[in-house]
Protein backbone atom coordinates (compact mmCIF):
# COMPACT_ATOMS: atom_id res chain seq x y z
CA UNK A 1 0.00 0.00 0.00
CA UNK A 2 1.01 3.26 -0.62
CA UNK A 3 -0.26 6.51 0.32
CA UNK A 4 2.18 9.14 -0.97
CA UNK A 5 1.01 12.73 -1.31
CA UNK A 6 -1.76 11.76 1.52
CA UNK A 7 -2.10 13.74 4.67
CA UNK A 8 -2.61 11.85 8.00
CA UNK A 9 -3.39 13.35 11.23
CA UNK A 10 -2.42 11.06 14.03
CA UNK A 11 -4.52 12.28 17.47
CA UNK A 12 -2.67 10.16 20.13
CA UNK A 13 0.62 9.32 18.45
CA UNK A 14 3.16 10.24 21.28
CA UNK A 15 3.49 6.56 22.04
CA UNK A 16 1.41 2.49 21.93
CA UNK A 17 -0.84 1.91 18.75
CA UNK A 18 -0.52 6.15 17.92
CA UNK A 19 2.88 6.03 17.51
CA UNK A 20 3.35 2.61 15.44
CA UNK A 21 0.69 4.16 13.07
CA UNK A 22 2.68 7.17 12.30
CA UNK A 23 5.59 5.37 11.52
CA UNK A 24 3.53 3.06 9.56
CA UNK A 25 2.25 6.22 7.52
CA UNK A 26 5.62 7.42 7.22
CA UNK A 27 7.24 4.59 5.61
CA UNK A 28 4.51 4.09 2.74
CA UNK A 29 5.07 7.37 1.93
CA UNK A 30 2.04 9.79 3.92
CA UNK A 31 2.97 13.28 5.20
CA UNK A 32 1.98 12.72 8.88
CA UNK A 33 0.90 15.46 11.41
CA UNK A 34 1.37 13.85 15.12
CA UNK A 35 -0.36 15.13 17.95
CA UNK A 36 0.65 14.27 21.42
CA UNK A 37 0.50 15.78 25.45
CA UNK A 38 3.95 13.80 26.24
CA UNK A 39 6.65 16.55 24.33
CA UNK A 40 9.90 13.58 25.19
CA UNK A 41 7.56 10.59 23.69
CA UNK A 42 6.97 13.29 20.44
CA UNK A 43 10.46 14.06 20.17
CA UNK A 44 11.23 10.42 19.89
CA UNK A 45 8.96 9.60 17.50
CA UNK A 46 9.73 12.15 15.11
CA UNK A 47 13.57 10.88 15.25
CA UNK A 48 11.85 7.44 14.35
CA UNK A 49 10.36 8.95 11.34
CA UNK A 50 12.63 10.65 9.88
CA UNK A 51 15.24 7.51 9.62
CA UNK A 52 11.89 6.00 7.62
CA UNK A 53 12.69 8.96 4.82
CA UNK A 54 9.84 11.46 6.25
CA UNK A 55 9.61 14.46 8.48
CA UNK A 56 6.72 14.46 10.32
CA UNK A 57 4.63 17.80 11.73
CA UNK A 58 4.52 17.82 15.62
CA UNK A 59 2.06 18.93 17.51
CA UNK A 60 2.36 19.37 21.52
CA UNK A 61 -1.26 19.48 22.05
CA UNK A 62 -3.90 18.23 24.82
CA UNK A 63 -7.15 17.06 22.45
CA UNK A 64 -9.34 17.76 25.74
CA UNK A 65 -9.15 21.00 25.38
CA UNK A 66 -10.96 23.09 22.88
CA UNK A 67 -7.62 24.77 21.94
CA UNK A 68 -6.08 22.22 21.27
CA UNK A 69 -8.05 20.04 19.34
CA UNK A 70 -8.34 23.31 17.34
CA UNK A 71 -4.70 23.20 17.22
CA UNK A 72 -4.57 19.44 16.24
CA UNK A 73 -6.63 20.33 12.69
CA UNK A 74 -5.39 24.00 12.37
CA UNK A 75 -1.87 22.94 12.59
CA UNK A 76 -2.08 20.40 10.27
CA UNK A 77 -3.69 22.34 7.58
CA UNK A 78 -1.25 25.12 7.57
CA UNK A 79 1.20 22.95 7.20
CA UNK A 80 0.08 20.65 4.43
CA UNK A 81 -3.28 22.41 3.16
CA UNK A 82 -5.10 19.43 3.37
CA UNK A 83 -6.29 16.19 5.59
CA UNK A 84 -7.06 12.83 3.51
CA UNK A 85 -7.06 10.51 6.72
CA UNK A 86 -7.87 11.27 10.57
CA UNK A 87 -6.68 9.18 13.66
CA UNK A 88 -8.45 9.23 16.37
CA UNK A 89 -6.10 7.06 19.18
CA UNK A 90 -6.16 9.54 21.75
CA UNK A 91 -6.99 7.96 24.65
CA UNK A 92 -6.55 7.35 28.46
CA UNK A 93 -7.16 4.97 31.62
CA UNK A 94 -8.23 6.29 34.66
CA UNK A 95 -9.77 3.73 37.53
CA UNK A 96 -13.01 4.43 39.33
CA UNK A 97 -16.39 3.10 40.23
CA UNK A 98 -19.62 3.42 42.16
CA UNK A 99 -18.35 2.06 45.22
CA UNK A 100 -15.01 3.57 45.65
CA UNK A 101 -16.24 7.11 45.37
CA UNK A 102 -14.21 7.64 42.48
CA UNK A 103 -15.97 7.08 39.23
CA UNK A 104 -17.26 10.55 38.84
CA UNK A 105 -13.68 11.95 38.66
CA UNK A 106 -12.12 9.35 36.94
CA UNK A 107 -15.55 10.10 34.31
CA UNK A 108 -14.78 13.50 33.63
CA UNK A 109 -11.20 12.86 32.97
CA UNK A 110 -11.87 9.70 30.74
CA UNK A 111 -14.89 11.15 28.70
CA UNK A 112 -12.93 14.64 27.84
CA UNK A 113 -10.20 12.85 26.12
CA UNK A 114 -11.42 9.75 24.63
CA UNK A 115 -15.13 10.83 23.98
CA UNK A 116 -15.70 14.92 23.96
CA UNK A 117 -11.73 15.59 22.27
CA UNK A 118 -12.48 12.58 19.89
CA UNK A 119 -15.45 14.23 18.76
CA UNK A 120 -14.43 17.61 18.48
CA UNK A 121 -11.44 16.69 16.61
CA UNK A 122 -13.40 15.32 13.94
CA UNK A 123 -15.68 17.96 13.92
CA UNK A 124 -13.25 20.11 13.16
CA UNK A 125 -11.59 17.88 10.81
CA UNK A 126 -14.47 17.00 9.06
CA UNK A 127 -14.88 19.79 6.41
CA UNK A 128 -11.34 19.07 5.40
CA UNK A 129 -11.80 15.66 5.05
CA UNK A 130 -14.99 16.01 3.17
CA UNK A 131 -12.87 18.30 0.17
CA UNK A 132 -10.79 15.05 0.08
CA UNK A 133 -13.51 12.40 -0.21
CA UNK A 134 -10.92 11.16 2.77
CA UNK A 135 -11.83 8.51 5.62
CA UNK A 136 -11.72 8.65 9.39
CA UNK A 137 -10.71 5.92 12.12
CA UNK A 138 -11.82 6.04 15.43
CA UNK A 139 -9.68 3.12 17.76
CA UNK A 140 -11.97 1.82 20.01
CA UNK A 141 -11.60 -1.02 22.71
CA UNK A 142 -13.24 -4.60 23.07
CA UNK A 143 -14.29 -2.72 26.35
CA UNK A 144 -17.09 -0.96 24.27
CA UNK A 145 -18.68 -3.60 23.64
CA UNK A 146 -17.83 -5.83 26.11
CA UNK A 147 -19.27 -6.26 30.12
CA UNK A 148 -16.41 -4.72 32.16
CA UNK A 149 -14.78 -7.67 34.15
CA UNK A 150 -13.32 -5.20 36.37
CA UNK A 151 -15.75 -2.33 37.84
CA UNK A 152 -12.87 0.30 38.11
CA UNK A 153 -12.42 0.65 34.40
CA UNK A 154 -16.20 1.93 33.90
CA UNK A 155 -15.22 5.40 33.07
CA UNK A 156 -13.03 3.87 29.66
CA UNK A 157 -15.59 1.60 28.62
CA UNK A 158 -18.37 3.82 28.82
CA UNK A 159 -16.26 5.79 26.83
CA UNK A 160 -15.14 3.59 23.89
CA UNK A 161 -19.28 2.09 23.92
CA UNK A 162 -19.73 6.19 22.88
CA UNK A 163 -16.59 6.13 20.86
CA UNK A 164 -18.66 3.23 19.08
CA UNK A 165 -21.46 4.67 18.25
CA UNK A 166 -20.38 8.01 17.52
CA UNK A 167 -18.42 5.90 14.87
CA UNK A 168 -22.04 4.88 13.25
CA UNK A 169 -23.54 8.29 13.36
CA UNK A 170 -20.44 9.94 11.69
CA UNK A 171 -20.76 7.18 8.96
CA UNK A 172 -24.14 7.70 8.79
CA UNK A 173 -23.82 11.96 8.30
CA UNK A 174 -20.83 11.60 6.50
CA UNK A 175 -21.33 8.79 3.52
CA UNK A 176 -23.26 11.52 1.40
CA UNK A 177 -20.16 13.41 1.24
CA UNK A 178 -18.29 10.32 -0.07
CA UNK A 179 -16.49 9.69 3.24
CA UNK A 180 -15.97 6.83 5.40
CA UNK A 181 -15.49 5.88 9.11
CA UNK A 182 -14.53 3.12 10.78
CA UNK A 183 -13.62 2.31 14.25
CA UNK A 184 -10.50 -0.36 14.97
CA UNK A 185 -11.26 -2.34 18.73
CA UNK A 186 -8.24 -4.08 20.18
CA UNK A 187 -8.42 -6.67 23.08
CA UNK A 188 -5.18 -6.49 24.91
CA UNK A 189 -2.16 -4.61 23.28
CA UNK A 190 1.11 -4.15 24.48
CA UNK A 191 1.66 0.05 25.04
CA UNK A 192 2.13 2.19 27.72
CA UNK A 193 -1.33 3.02 28.89
CA UNK A 194 -1.44 0.72 32.25
CA UNK A 195 1.95 2.62 33.06
CA UNK A 196 0.55 6.29 32.53
CA UNK A 197 -2.27 5.59 34.71
CA UNK A 198 -0.27 4.28 37.57
CA UNK A 199 -1.98 0.92 38.00
CA UNK A 200 -1.96 -0.33 41.39
CA UNK A 201 0.24 -3.98 41.22
CA UNK A 202 -3.08 -6.06 42.52
CA UNK A 203 -4.99 -4.33 39.88
CA UNK A 204 -2.44 -4.94 37.42
CA UNK A 205 -1.92 -8.73 37.66
CA UNK A 206 -5.53 -8.70 36.65
CA UNK A 207 -5.24 -6.46 33.39
CA UNK A 208 -2.27 -8.06 32.24
CA UNK A 209 -3.06 -11.91 32.41
CA UNK A 210 -5.95 -11.55 29.89
CA UNK A 211 -6.53 -14.89 28.68
CA UNK A 212 -6.69 -15.12 24.68
CA UNK A 213 -8.10 -17.94 22.73
CA UNK A 214 -4.49 -17.31 20.54
CA UNK A 215 -2.85 -17.42 23.68
CA UNK A 216 -0.73 -13.60 22.71
CA UNK A 217 -1.17 -10.11 23.25
CA UNK A 218 -0.98 -7.91 20.14
CA UNK A 219 2.16 -5.53 19.80
CA UNK A 220 1.43 -1.90 18.18
CA UNK A 221 2.65 -2.31 14.93
CA UNK A 222 -0.27 -4.93 14.32
CA UNK A 223 -2.81 -2.88 15.10
CA UNK A 224 -1.08 0.01 12.73
CA UNK A 225 -0.74 -2.58 9.64
CA UNK A 226 -4.79 -2.91 10.26
CA UNK A 227 -5.08 0.93 10.33
CA UNK A 228 -3.26 1.63 7.53
CA UNK A 229 -5.64 -1.22 6.02
CA UNK A 230 -8.71 -0.19 6.54
CA UNK A 231 -7.85 3.09 5.60
CA UNK A 232 -6.33 2.46 2.09
CA UNK A 233 -8.48 2.37 -0.87
CA UNK A 234 -8.49 -1.46 -0.37
CA UNK A 235 -11.70 -0.72 1.82
CA UNK A 236 -13.38 1.72 -0.72
CA UNK A 237 -16.43 0.18 -0.01
CA UNK A 238 -16.65 0.04 4.26
CA UNK A 239 -18.04 2.36 6.20
CA UNK A 240 -19.55 2.14 9.59
CA UNK A 241 -17.95 -1.10 10.64
CA UNK A 242 -16.02 -2.09 13.70
CA UNK A 243 -12.89 -4.28 13.36
CA UNK A 244 -12.13 -6.39 16.39
CA UNK A 245 -8.25 -7.42 16.60
CA UNK A 246 -8.52 -8.98 20.23
CA UNK A 247 -6.42 -12.55 19.67
CA UNK A 248 -9.98 -13.94 20.01
CA UNK A 249 -10.52 -12.27 23.39
CA UNK A 250 -14.02 -12.48 23.10
CA UNK A 251 -14.32 -15.72 22.33
CA UNK A 252 -13.21 -16.72 25.98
Amino acid sequence: MSFTNKVVLVIGGSSGIGAATAKQFCKQGADVAIVGRNEKKLQKVDEECKKLGKSPLIINADISKDSGAFAAVDETVKKFGKIDILINNAGILRFGCILDGNLMKSYDEVINVNLRGIMNVTSLAAPHIIKTKGNIIMISSISGSETPKIPIITAYAVSKAGLNQFTKATAVELAPHGVRVNSLSPGPVYTDILEIANVPADILSNLTNIKTALNRISNPDEIAEMILYISSDKCVGVTGSNFVCDNGTTLM
